[in-house]
């Protein structure tokens, strides 16, 4: 059995530094396009070099550029970002956008493609519609079981790769917007300002669920897995991923060089495999919040899995743990810091008096031959065999290392030292150049920008709805204005989860409006694919359509022929044109705008196929995470609850049960009621408005409020609640 140990690499020295330490390959960000905009990234030469670096140490690199691109970055940028980096033989991208991976095959065809955990791929039939589009590895979401892992190996025919060590986010990635409404700084970017590291409160019926002391409710526990390497690598996982790129060069080599030590040994006596005591200390004291969890692994979720009191605030500096991790920083700065693991080589000199010197060199299965000055016959000092080899020994600032070259010589003779440095020196560099010919690409041809298209204009804009609730269901139906309703999926849920959609169905038709059935945010294990002939049943019934929020659910109604009755959710972004297109390409029946694109960036972007939110809470976190189970006891009925910050702020919470998961609402609802006519002028298909937490009062309120500005051209009102304007005019960075 194979596997790799994948570090991360936040920097020069943190690449040298795990590779050192015993990394097979290194994941990393150039000062563009990464998740981690706020490590310390390299330069474009400096990431050739460290290309060529891993390949002479017989490693791989893998670039991340696991961020949605806007139009300008995707159509002027990335190309030549990305060209001569593939030319010097990068082994493999790491994306999150669609935009991006149909951009990279069209411009790169021979750059493997890494799909992100920001897809958040929670199923084989995704990981499988990946690998169709040319995926040849899915990093699985953060949230995934070992079972759910097994699963896709199995079946999915991907490679595999997981995260087994660092931080965790609360949310799903990339369905969290947390950061992004909040401060403006958006995770979907790499600029996350982590407000689930602050304290919160959460309440449900007014009475507050936790303790005084328990105060980080939205903070995990770091993962460490140490322990499961074996059931891991039994579960099909083939990339061991150490989470930390904004961590220092000594966490990636010290948590790295523990890791590596008990991959072996799972790899070659899983049977006998145990972790000592002494180095699970030191995982613990290179980092770890209140204690490690082991991920989601084995539990779906769990108070003891979040660092509820965060020690690290409460503990004072200068404590005796700090001072063992000071002391253990400072070991391994001595140890892997600023080294390096000269790569060792063969070599033998040749020389003969009035022939030219000739130089051969070995490094696995490449060898180079180079000739120099003649050497002569010696007058006075003859060269020493000892004193040739000193001097072929010093190779400086190359790779490489000799161990004892071999001198072979006809008679006394000298040479100067000048002619046997530069024979060294030429052919050290011959040989670097022959171990790398073999990752060398041609360059790249530029397929061409993505056509621009125009569309959209004046017309009226059909008007739908999305809704959660019963009453607001019954509200909605009153409205004469409303083209469509889309009905939440937790509505419909009885003795299967689409027990009462046919009769929802009905009722919709039968008040005169289109009907989709909104699909659940997060789909796992079989879910879905239980419900395969009731959506072909409803289908067949006249439905109008699915909303669709994740891959799972898109690559199942695309297996099943209702590709025409797909509307995406804005979490299946099309952030830029290029993904934009790939999702027209798909047959998807409209696309949601993206929510973290301001006003100017929406106009770059081509909008005839794709539905408008005007009005609604965002969904700033869907999580695995259950806020009440954190505070106290899950009742395991659908529930609502508030979550409020160090401010007073307060954020509605639903809590799912039905699927497990949680979404956590912003406090304030976006309402662009004000923009109409800009909104209008960007040429959407049609508009949305969506009700989470409203009754049915405050339902048609906010209808007779917004179809009145938009579909009936009346003047702003005054005295209309408070609303934000999202990203509608900030953007994010």
């Amino acid at each position: 059995m194979k596997a790799e140990l994948l570090s991360p690499a936040g920097s020069w020295e943190g690449m040298k530094a795990a590779f050192l330490a015993g990394a097979d390959a290194v994941y990393i960000g150039g000062k563009n396009f990464g998740a981690r905009a706020y490590a310390n990234n390299l330069e474009d030469g400096r990431m050739a070099e460290a290309i060529d670096y891993a390949h002479i140490h017989e490693k791989k690199l893998y670039l991340t550029v696991n961020t949605l691109l806007k139009d300008a970055e995707l159509e002027s940028s990335l190309f030549q970002y990305l060209a001569p980096l593939y030319e010097r033989g990068l082994d493999a991208v790491i994306v999150q956008d669609l935009g991006v991976l149909s951009f990279i095959r069209a411009n790169f065809p021979l750059l493997p493609i890494h799909a992100s955990t920001q897809m958040a791929v929670t199923g084989a039939r995704g990981a499988a519609y990946l690998r169709d589009l040319g995926v040849t590895r899915v990093v699985t979401a953060r949230e995934l079981s070992l079972k759910e892992i097994q699963v896709i190996h199995d079946t999915a025919g991907v490679e595999i790769e997981s995260f087994i060590h660092g931080a965790l986010c609360y949310s799903y990635s990339g369905m969290c917007l947390f950061s992004s409404i909040l401060g403006g700084r958006s995770g979907n970017r790499g600029r996350c300002a982590q407000p689930c590291r602050l304290p919160y409160d959460v309440y449900e019926n007014g009475k507050r669920l936790n303790s005084k002391e328990d105060k980080y409710l939205l903070s995990p526990k770091d993962m460490c897995t140490i322990e499961l390497l074996p059931e891991l690598l039994r579960g099909g996982v083939y990339s061991l991923k150490i989470e930390g790129r904004m961590k220092k060069p000594e966490y990636a080599a010290g948590v790295t060089r523990i890791y590596r030590k008990y991959l072996d040994m799972a790899l070659t006596s899983p049977e006998t495999f145990s972790v000592a005591g002494e180095d699970y200390r030191e995982l613990a004291a290179l980092y770890q919040r209140d204690g490690f969890n082991r991920g989601y692994y084995q539990v779906h979720n769990g108070k003891e899995m979040m660092a509820v009191k965060n020690q690290k605030f409460t503990e004072k500096k200068g404590c005796q743990r700090e001072e063992k991790a000071r002391a253990l920083y400072e070991k391994l700065a001595r140890e892997y810091v600023g080294k390096s693991s000269p790569v060792g080589i063969e070599g033998s000199l040749y020389l003969k008096a009035g022939e030219p010197a000739r130089f051969t060199l070995k490094c696995r299965d490449a060898s180079v031959s180079v000739s120099g000055e003649p050497a002569q016959q010696a007058v006075k000092q003859p060269l020493s065999e000892e004193r040739i080899k000193a001097q072929l020994r010093k190779t400086g600032a190359t790779p490489f290392s000799f161990e004892n070259p071999g001198i072979m010589m006809e008679g006394e003779l000298f040479l100067p030292m000048q002619s046997l440095n530069e024979l060294r020196r030429r052919g050290l560099e011959e040989l670097e150049k022959e171990l790398l010919k073999v990752y060398r690409r041609k360059p790249p041809v530029p397929a061409g920008r993505e056509q621009e298209k125009r569309g959209g204009g004046a017309h009226k804009l059909p008007l739908y709805i999305s809704v959660e609730t019963r009453e607001q269901l019954s509200e909605t139906l009153k409205w004469k204005d409303v083209a469509g309703i889309y009905v939440d999926c937790s509505m419909t849920a009885g003795n299967s989860l689409f027990a009462g959609a046919e009769k929802l169905l009905r009722e919709v038709h039968n008040g005169g409006k289109e009907c989709y059935l909104s699909l659940p945010y997060i789909v796992r294990g079989d879910t879905l694919e239980k419900e395969k002939n009731t959506l072909r049943e409803l289908a067949d019934a006249g439905i109008d359509g699915f909303l669709v929020r994740n891959l799972e659910s898109w690559a199942l109604l695309k297996k099943l022929g209702l590709e025409r009755k797909a509307v995406l959710d804005y979490v299946l972004y099309s952030f830029n044109n290029r993904a934009e297109s790939f999702w027209e390409l798909e047959g998807v029946k409209r696309q949601t705008l993206p929510l973290e694109l301001n006003e100017r960036e929406l106009q770059r972007r081509y909008n005839g196929g794709s539905e408008m939110i005007i009005y609604g809470r965002y969904p700033m976190m869907i999580s695995a995470q259950c806020l009440k189970k954190t505070a106290g006891k899950c009742s395991g009925r659908d529930s609502r609850a508030e979550l409020a910050d160090r401010y007073g702020q307060r954020f509605p919470v639903k809590c799912y049960c039905s699927f497990c998961y949680n979404v956590i609402y912003n406090s304030i609802p976006t309402g662009l009621l004000k923009e109409s006519q800009s909104v209008k002028n960007l040429g959407p298909e049609s508009l949305r408005m969506a009700f989470t937490t409203e009754n049915a009062k405050e339902t048609g309120e906010m209808i007779a409020l917004f179809a009145g500005v938009y579909l009936h051209h009346q003047k702003n009102p005054q005295n209309v609640p408070e609303f934000t304007k999202g990203h509608f005019k900030r953007g994010v960075e």
